[in-house]
């Protein structure tokens, strides 16, 4: 048996492994993440590394390959669990394991170490106070100035010194050579939270919320270490929930992650956390600079912070003592890597957990159906949160068919209804959310006089336009002739739907010119603190109106806001997703619960034609319930996730013959196995790489990561492959 070591972790050296054979007696030792000792070079030199792979398969010439010396130690560090979880995600989602690596490990930059200088004092008081008189005297000013702080103060900042009290360099090199002072300093490291007044004022917590921090505290304290799922209706106080738990556990010397799903929610949930928990808080984003970023990292694997707080990326936080992690908002898309390894941040937090003995929080208000059904099959346990905090009053939702406006002749993207609402929330001084559901509306065909979308027969997704005037389904490569006429009804208003957040803002200025209006989308949050600076605005009523994407209606709290209109509210409905329902359903209940979170109560219009759509319905009812119930058969009948799990290959090539010969030679079959493809993927051409997919389906999720080793292995040994490269999707969160 032979390990593969790597020297050095820094990703510039990851892919620089070195092998070793596995000597007799740390053979069934020696493990995946483990410190060794191993002599390197022609020397000899002995040297410590971590084991990354162990291995049958010698790479060169096995005379030439040396023996591992010994174990530095039995205990695996926090490096070494890095790496362990690296091997995981490399197993349980594809990619090789230096991409697996590089996904885990911090960046070692080469960034400047940041100094804190100070000036002090070494002379007595008496001597000193000689030596002031000395420069008054002699009318020396700048000494005479400086004497006099010193005195008052005894350490003064460098910084403080040469700015404020305007003392030049000469004036501070005197004092030194003269044995009057010493200049300090020490490391000290970037802190991207802004610290801000603490506030320690804790919310009484209702029953519910109570019962749940018990339930969860009890298990913990007796050594019990589950997954759990909060579900609680938008507004229901998860987040105090959360502190709670969290304050018991880093009471006990532990480490703590909380994830949320995008940089937008950071700022307002790192204030809360702040507010309570002071500067042990922390944060990791892509938007920090590399200095502050690596910062973080030293910080937490040197214990100076308790709490991290970021999207998924945080999940790798070097904590040595991992007591708990909080995935908040966790049915979000966002937390599935789009980059390879394609890994879901809820199942390698699961891992992690599992490692350092923590236990898993997983909160929602729309749970994903996966979380969802693992919560009711036992697998997750389940508490639930039905009322708003602090006696908060669900809106008011209303349903408006735009099928009925286009026959009324108002042709405006507001419903007669959402205009009114808006201007009487102008009136009264409140503030309105307008959401513009974009996602999916790439090619879906619908009638806007009846609502009709052209579907798949064979699969119930949406089929997708293509410029050649064909439909096509991309899950199974069903193809059909564009229309001009909807089949169902005959009218001519069959198209693609298409809409922005700057088309809803011009709207606004034609209708509401007295409204001040933010606009929050991905061209206006560039830059580092774009998301924070709208945010911060919005929250001090400079502006009446915030339209958005997705990124508004997450997990915000904005008391005066009692108006939320939902535009094209079904547009999501139809992408060319099994998970489409799912996703309209979330999002419709996370945008109508950001109403009404004040005192006063909120109103929300859903706009849409496809109104009769349960998704629709059960999110204009809050029902999340009714809306899992339905939407669970739907995945039995056609062996969707979580009822049965899917591996999606996809191989892409700029050779377009090549990809097709190569692809058509996969027969990777395995009994209770479903196998779907070749087929062409929904972008099967761009940037000039043609791509094509196969699905393979079947309940035993260990079963697809054989597959996918099948997969790799055929692709290794086989010429047709040279110019094709393979990428592996479990349980796809989109369409390909």
């Amino acid at each position: 048996m032979y390990a593969d070591i790597i020297v050095d972790i820094s990703h510039d050296k990851l892919d620089k492994t070195f092998q070793y054979k596995i000597p007799e007696e740390l053979l069934g030792t020696l493990e995946v993440g483990m410190r060794v000792n191993v002599p390197f070079g022609k020397g000899n030199k002995m040297i410590t590394g971590f084991v990354v792979n162990i291995t049958n398969q010698a790479e060169f010439d096995v005379e030439r390959i040396k023996f591992i010396d010994s174990i530095v130690d039995e205990k695996v560090l926090v490096e070494g669990k890095m790496i362990q979880l690296a091997a995981f995600i490399r197993k349980n989602y594809g990619g090789s394991m230096n991409q697996a690596l590089k996904t885990v490990v911090p960046v070692k930059e080469s960034v400047k170490t940041k100094e804190k200088k100070s000036i002090r004092l070494v002379l007595d008081k008496v001597k000193a106070e000689a030596l002031l008189t000395e420069f008054n005297q002699k009318k020396r000013t700048a000494r005479a100035r400086f004497m006099q702080v010193l005195i008052e103060e005894e350490i003064v900042e460098y910084s403080l010194v040469t700015t404020k009290l305007n003392i030049g360099l000469p004036v501070i090199r005197f004092f030194e050579e003269n044995g009057y002072i010493k200049i300090e300093s020490e490391e000290y490291y970037r802190n991207p939270v802004k610290a801000r007044e603490t506030d320690s004022i804790q919310n009484e917590l209702n029953p519910a919320q109570k019962n749940i921090v018990s339930g969860i505290l009890s298990d913990y304290e007796a050594g019990k270490r589950k997954t759990y799922l909060i579900r609680g209706v938008t507004g229901s106080g998860k987040t105090e929930v959360y502190m709670s738990i969290i304050e018991k556990v880093i009471a006990e010397g532990k480490q703590v992650i909380m994830l949320i799903p995008e940089i937008a929610l950071t700022f307002q949930t790192v204030m809360r956390f702040y507010k309570r928990f002071g500067d042990t808080v922390s944060i990791m984003h892509s938007r920090l600079s590399k200095g502050e970023r690596y910062d973080q990292y030293v910080r937490a694997k040197k214990g100076l912070i308790n709490i991290m707080i970021g999207p998924r990326s945080a999940l790798f936080t070097p904590f040595e003592n991992l007591g708990l992690i909080v995935i908040d908002e966790e049915h979000e898309g966002a937390y599935k890597s789009e980059g390879i390894p394609k890994y879901h941040a809820v199942g390698v937090a699961k891992e992690l957990a599992r490692m350092n003995n923590a236990s898993l929080i997983l909160g929602s208000a729309t749970p994903s159906v996966d979380s969802y059904y693992k919560a009711l099959t036992g697998e997750y346990t389940l508490f639930e949160l039905k009322e708003r905090a602090a006696n908060a009053k669900m809106p008011q939702v209303y349903v408006v068919d735009l099928k009925e406006e286009l026959k009324s002749g108002n042709r405006s993207i507001f419903s007669r209804q959402l205009k009114g609402l808006i201007m009487d929330r102008l009136n009264k001084k409140e503030q309105i959310m307008l959401f513009i559901n974009r996602r999916g509306y790439f090619g879906f065909i619908s009638c806007r006089a009846c609502g009709h979308v052209m579907k798949c027969p064979h699969c119930d997704i949406s089929l997708t336009s293509h410029k050649n005037g064909k439909l096509v389904c991309h899950y199974c490569g069903h193809t059909e002739k564009q229309v001009s006429l909807c089949p169902k009804c005959g009218s001519k208003y069959i198209s693609a739907l298409r809409g922005g957040t700057q088309m809803v803002e011009e709207a606004i200025a034609k209708e509401f010119p007295q409204a001040r209006v933010l606009r929050m989308d991905l061209d206006t949050t560039a830059g580092k603190e774009g998301h924070e600076k709208i945010l911060s605005a919005f929250a001090g009523e400079e502006a009446d109106i915030l339209v958005g994407t997705q990124m508004i209606v997450k997990g915000h709290d904005f008391p005066n806001v009692t108006l939320v209109g939902i535009l094209a509210a079904d547009i999501s409905l139809h992408a060319s997703d099994y998970r489409a329902g799912e996703r309209t359903f979330e999002l419709l209940t996370q945008a109508a619960g950001r109403a009404g979170r004040g005192d006063t109560e909120g109103e929300v219009v859903i706009q849409a034609y496809d109104t009769e759509n349960f998704a629709i319905e059960t999110a204009a009812k809050q029902d999340y319930v009714e809306y899992y119930n339905q939407e669970i058969m739907y995945r039995t009948l056609l062996s969707y996730p979580p009822v049965s799990n899917m591996l999606l290959v996809k191989f892409s090539s700029k050779y377009e013959e090549k990809l097709i010969k190569a692809v058509n030679t996969v027969k990777i079959q395995k009994e209770g196995v479903m196998v779907i493809g070749p087929s062409d993927a929904q972008l099967y051409k761009a940037d000039d790489i043609y791509n094509k997919v196969i699905y393979y389906k079947t309940e035993d999720y260990e079963v697809l990561t054989q597959m996918k080793d099948k997969v790799e292995e055929f692709v290794k040994d086989n010429p047709d492959f040279k110019y094709v490269s393979v990428q592996f999707d479990f349980n796809p969160l989109n369409s390909y």
